[in-house]
């Protein structure tokens, strides 16, 4: 608490912030530092709660390096306040104690399917309007990501749990356990009454190497490891093929489990990955080691066969990757894991009509609107694999679609 004070105590409380410019949810942040100072921490968490739901899991998992602290005028010259660590700090506290009456219903009904980093903040914001909301989950916790993507050590599960208590309160419906598509169609909860439906299920469908030996015992997809990794027995050596976050966290939760030498394998170079910097350094220093300019070829018993890649510098001075033949090597290893992106399912889109997608996402307008009637879509399933705050900002304006076509229907 004290080192968080001194660190608020250097914001420099600009009168054009550009921490706040930069936040994808336009956090007031000097503000709730000025509150925070004032020892005013339940209106400090009520400011940043109302502003962005999930302001407790977006402190810790939100890129800070390219929004609020990358931005940080203190930054130029020294250390930038991490306002992170505070927001942190305040929302986990808020959101701990947080009790809310259930509003007074206004008589529509809305389905959210999904109950991810857009299932959560679409429901809360609904029904805070008084809609009344069921959320569907296909597994026994709401979460999505949050829940089986990123894992415990770096994202608590209290936050989520916590989040769920608020639902509750706010009086929405949680049927865990249910899969819509298959058997419970958009057609029968239309047919149930239903007014509206909000689709946010996310992607999870893992992207293959299209290489040979991809089902063997050892060789695993990240999003279906952090799925529960307690239960994978990956043996000494890892590789992990991919440099992303989810790439990242499946290196991380590998040596967390035990794993004794894992190795993220990429075939560019650093300056190429898509993680963020500070997953990168954490990594760095949990031990992950990095293999770069490698491209994955074949799968195999011994482990992985790579070809070297190298950058080649054209004419205009773009780049290429190209493969140096006659490089393929075995990469030997216990087990391999696949962090190259996912795709949605399609198990509502192959239960129903009307609705449009394009290489698997769903096709909707710049208000969330689908091709179907009454029919709303955000987040990852929408725009593949994005961040957590994204995903919050773009159920935020849905909300207020599904909130104007209920009001005129």
């Amino acid at each position: 608490m004290e080192k968080l004070l001194s660190e608020a105590n250097r914001c420099l409380k600009c009168k054009k912030p550009l921490c706040q410019q930069h936040c994808p949810i336009n956090t007031a942040v000097p503000e709730a530092i000025t509150l925070f100072e004032e020892g005013k921490l339940q209106e400090a968490g009520e400011l940043l709660f109302n502003n962005n739901p999930l302001s407790a899991i977006c402190a810790i998992v939100c890129p800070h390096e390219d929004q609020c602290k990358g931005n940080c005028i203190r930054g130029i010259k020294g250390e930038p306040v991490p306002f992170c660590e505070i927001e942190a700090y305040i929302s986990a506290a808020y959101l701990e104690g947080l009790t809310t009456r259930k509003p007074a219903p206004n008589g529509k009904r809305v389905a959210v399917i999904g109950s991810g980093p857009a299932g959560i903040t679409a429901a809360i914001l609904l029904a805070q309007k008084g809609y009344a909301v069921t959320m569907f989950e296909m597994r026994n916790r709401i979460g999505g990501v949050l829940s089986y993507g990123i894992p415990e050590f770096r994202l608590p599960r209290v936050l989520v749990q916590n989040l769920e208590k608020n639902l509750v309160q706010l009086g929405v419906s949680i049927k865990y356990n249910t899969l819509v598509g298959p058997v419970i169609t958009l057609d029968k909860l239309f047919n149930d009454g239903y007014d509206a439906a909000f689709i946010g299920t996310g992607v999870w469908n893992p992207k293959t190497l299209n290489i040979k030996g991809e089902t063997l015992g050892h060789s695993h997809y990240a999003i279906d490891y952090l799925k529960n990794p307690t239960k994978y027995q990956l043996g000494k050596k890892v590789c992990v093929i991919g440099a992303g976050n989810v790439a990242m966290d499946a290196a991380r939760s590998a040596k967390y489990y035990g794993s004794e030498e894992v190795h993220i394998c990429y075939r560019r170079g650093e300056e190429d990955m898509t993680a963020t910097k500070a997953e990168i350094h954490e990594a760095k220093e949990e031990g992950i080691q990095f293999t770069l300019y490698k491209s994955p070829v074949e799968i195999t018993d011994e482990g992985i066969i790579f070809a070297d890649t190298r950058k080649v510098t054209l004419e205009d001075s773009s780049t290429k990757l190209e493969t140096i033949p006659g490089s393929e090597k075995l990469f030997p290893c216990n087990s391999v894991v696949i962090a190259v992106s996912q795709a949605p399912k399609n198990n509502i889109v192959a239960g129903t009509t009307g609705l449009e997608t394009n290489r698997g996402l769903l096709v909707t307008d710049e208000d969330g609107h689908t091709t179907r009637e009454g029919v709303f879509a955000c987040g990852d399933v929408v725009s593949g694999a994005r961040t957590v705050i994204e995903a919050v900002v773009n159920a935020k304006h849905v909300v207020g679609s599904i909130h104007e076509y209920l009001q005129n229907a």
